[in-house]
């Protein structure tokens, strides 16, 4: 064999195995990208990309026991304590658009008692309620949802309203000032006696502004049905080692924003005594308290008491709350709570 021949049978035999390596090749697919859920901070702690779309979604909420008393005896049926508790699941949805900031929320809880404290769900219920739902494009909002009134100040002792209402709202946030106006749907309910049947309108404004260590709120309210109003003003500024907070309400009558009382006047102190514990004193003084045919009586009435925050461990609090309570007409009485609260 010489060696042109030897190189043509080379040749060959490599053309033949190519040959059949290339009939019997197998094309394997590229694999699926798979997407890992990814952190969203453009709108805080906590939030996470849904896969597949540029919004972002926060799931929040907490697993609360407590237990309610009162030193007289009817009430709680003849007991003067209540235990129970709740559970509440928030789900919110943000996602940055042409119009300003998106923002979807669905607050669900259920309790777990029909508590004379908590609402009317009754025992044995196993279903959510919506407690909020609402959707927000940049300062535009409608939902039902816990409107301006329902902030209050420092402590448990204050009794300054809360409202939650079918409601359409502007708000304007600016640096160090915010304005909002808001429409209210009002439903009447007979059973109390107290107002007309069917639905009906209320109005609210507020401004609020921050100023250094001390920020400021104004809110006016108007039910169109009632024909009676509410301002409210809440102060906060640091002091000391704590925040003082006070608060004023001037009611013209009978309305669903707040009817306690003809006029009130609270404070309160909240003091950081460690990074774990916080002691809040509070004070709120009753000036024509009751309604008695839609008009506001002669009576005063004040409450004072002290709540107690401890930071058990991270997501673990507890809450300890007791109020005195001197009221023209009444015995007086003692009331509060003992909580213990999981957040997440």
């Amino acid at each position: 064999m010489n060696i042109k021949s030897l190189l043509l049978g080379s040749a060959a035999a490599l053309a033949a195995v190519s040959g059949a390596q290339a009939a019997d090749a197998i094309i394997a697919a590229e694999p699926e990208p798979m997407e890992y859920v990814r952190v969203c901070d453009a709108f805080g702690t906590g939030y996470f990309y849904i896969p597949g779309t540029e919004t972002c979604l926060k799931i929040d909420g907490y697993v609360r026991f407590q237990v309610d008393f009162d030193d007289r005896d009817d009430s709680y049926a003849g007991d003067n304590w209540d235990a129970w508790t709740r559970a509440r699941v928030n789900f919110t949805s943000k996602s940055d658009t042409e119009l300003g900031e998106l923002t979807g929320y669905i607050g669900m809880q259920i309790n777990s008692t029909d508590s004379p404290r908590t609402g009317d769900l009754v025992t044995g219920t196993n279903e959510f309620v919506l407690d909020e739902v609402y959707l927000q494009l940049g300062g535009f909002k409608a939902g039902t949802y816990l409107n301006w009134w329902d902030k209050g100040i420092n402590g448990e002792t204050d009794a300054l309203g809360s409202n939650r209402l079918t409601s359409i709202a502007y708000i304007y946030t600016g640096d160090a000032f915010t304005a909002g106006i808001q429409l209210d749907e009002i439903s009447r309910n007979t059973a109390t006696g107290e107002y007309s049947v069917g639905q009906h309108l209320g109005l609210e404004g507020i401004v609020t502004a921050s100023l250094g260590a001390a920020a400021f709120d104004l809110l006016g309210s108007y039910d169109f049905d009632a024909e009676n109003g509410a301002v409210r003003a809440i102060v906060s500024a640091g002091v000391g080692p704590g925040t003082l907070q006070l608060a004023g309400i001037w009611s013209s009558g009978q309305n669903i924003y707040y009817d306690t009382a003809e006029w009130t006047i609270a404070a309160s102190y909240a003091f950081k005594a460690t990074e774990k514990f916080t002691l809040t004193p509070g004070v709120q003084y009753f000036n024509g308290i009751g309604l008695v045919g839609g008009d506001f009586t002669d009576n005063d009435g004040w409450r004072a008491g002290l709540t107690v925050d401890y930071a058990i461990t991270s997501g673990m609090s507890m809450k300890v709350s007791a109020q005195y309570n001197d009221r023209d007409g009444a015995d007086d009485y003692v009331d509060g709570f003992v909580r213990l609260q999981r957040s997440f």
